[in-house]
């Protein structure tokens, strides 16, 4: 008989906990009294955007939300954890959920994200003349280098040691990542991300694992993307000139380089400054698979954040320096080599000579310019 009344109380308790929760959750359709600048910052993105994006996920992807838990609910549960990158049950509290709902609703919401029609709506290599041209002006316009389309390199994010093929997610740095290789135009916009490989995956060999080159060869004939030295020399990807004279063209080259390079810099420093649960010491504490789709996500919405111009979260200058100088802590290694092009996963490939030959020969000319 004892055990039976304290069945009947704890499912009461539950019952009435439930009802809480419901009635608490009613309450947030009053989300549109927040003040502008307390829901951006919590959430990273504005009233309109939110609405927007909730309209386009509902409309175009298999997100759906119920009477209980409708879909404004389950996007700003998962927005919030993106933003924070705290433990579910954290974050549930906030929309008043229980931590097993609050898994289910991020993983539905990043699922809807990397859906076909939102990642090609937003991550959106320029396929046009005109988008091409547009970009390649604004580049000349700002840093003085002509040709370019964007820059491109690597960056990692931290996740939990793997029970499968460990080793190949154990970075150089001594932790377990995904290095996610990404190319951006001169507005930070995201126009390319690969997150597929583990941390123990050279910037060089990801180039040859990726197998990017097929979109740049109808454009061969122009300069398109720039890199560090852990890049290999090609005729479609300009890297820095190691040691060059003082003075020389070599140099003015090397410096406008770097200078427009650094745009890759700082939009993986506002990545991680406006979605936190990409940052080092949140660690994502998910199966690789998972991470690669939230990574994806993050992109997706750092794009959709750009597009509404939305500013940067107030403690973006902080992070970004972090994430500079973990940056410029991979470029420093890359520049040990005597030969920014020494780099090459198979060298005795006839292919890859010729690749390297018609690099340097587009490089001579484009130092001839400066």
């Amino acid at each position: 008989m004892h055990s039976l009344r304290l069945l009947w109380a704890a499912q009461n308790e539950e019952v009435w906990l439930r009802r809480k929760r419901n009635a608490s959750r009613r309450c947030l359709k009053r989300i549109g009294e927040m003040p502008d600048a307390l829901f951006r910052e919590q959430f990273r993105l504005n009233k309109q955007t939110f609405d927007e994006l909730c309209l386009d996920l509902r409309n175009h992807t298999a997100l759906r939300g119920t009477r209980e838990i409708p879909v404004e609910i389950k996007v700003l549960c998962a927005l919030s954890f993106l933003a924070t990158g705290s433990y579910q049950k954290i974050v549930g509290m906030t929309q008043h959920l229980p931590q097993r709902t609050t898994s289910r609703c991020i993983r539905q919401v990043v699922d809807a994200l990397n859906s076909h029609y939102m990642s090609s709506k937003w991550i959106v290599f320029p396929q046009t003349r005109q988008e091409r041209s547009r970009i390649r002006q604004e580049f000349q316009r700002r840093f003085h280098i002509p040709g370019v389309i964007g820059c491109i390199d690597c960056t990692h994010i931290a996740l939990i040691r793997p029970n499968e093929n460990e080793h190949q997610f154990y970075n150089r740095k001594g932790y377990h990542s995904l290095n996610v290789q990404m190319i951006c135009d001169y507005d930070l916009k995201i126009i390319n991300v690969n997150a597929k490989y583990g941390g123990a995956t050279h910037d060089a060999l990801y180039w040859q694992l990726v197998k990017f080159n097929h979109i740049c060869v109808n454009y061969i004939k122009m300069v398109n993307k720039l890199g560090d030295s852990g890049y290999p020399q090609r005729a479609w990807l300009m890297t820095p000139i190691s040691n060059a004279v003082p003075g020389s063209q070599e140099e003015i080259y090397t410096k406008r380089h770097i200078l427009a390079r650094n745009c890759i810099e700082r939009c993986f420093g506002l990545l991680k400054a406006r979605w936190r649960c990409l940052l080092k010491h949140r660690t994502l504490h998910y199966h690789p698979h998972v991470a690669t789709k939230i990574i994806v996500a993050c992109c997706i919405l750092h794009n959709i954040a750009l597009d509404a111009r939305l500013p940067p979260p107030s403690d973006t200058t902080e992070y970004h320096d972090g994430n500079m100088a973990e940056q410029h802590d991979d470029h420093n290694v890359s520049e040990q080599h005597d030969n920014p092009n020494v780099i090459e996963v198979n060298s005795s490939n006839p292919n890859n000579q010729e690749d390297l030959i018609c690099g340097r020969a587009m490089l001579r000319c484009l130092v001839d310019r400066m």
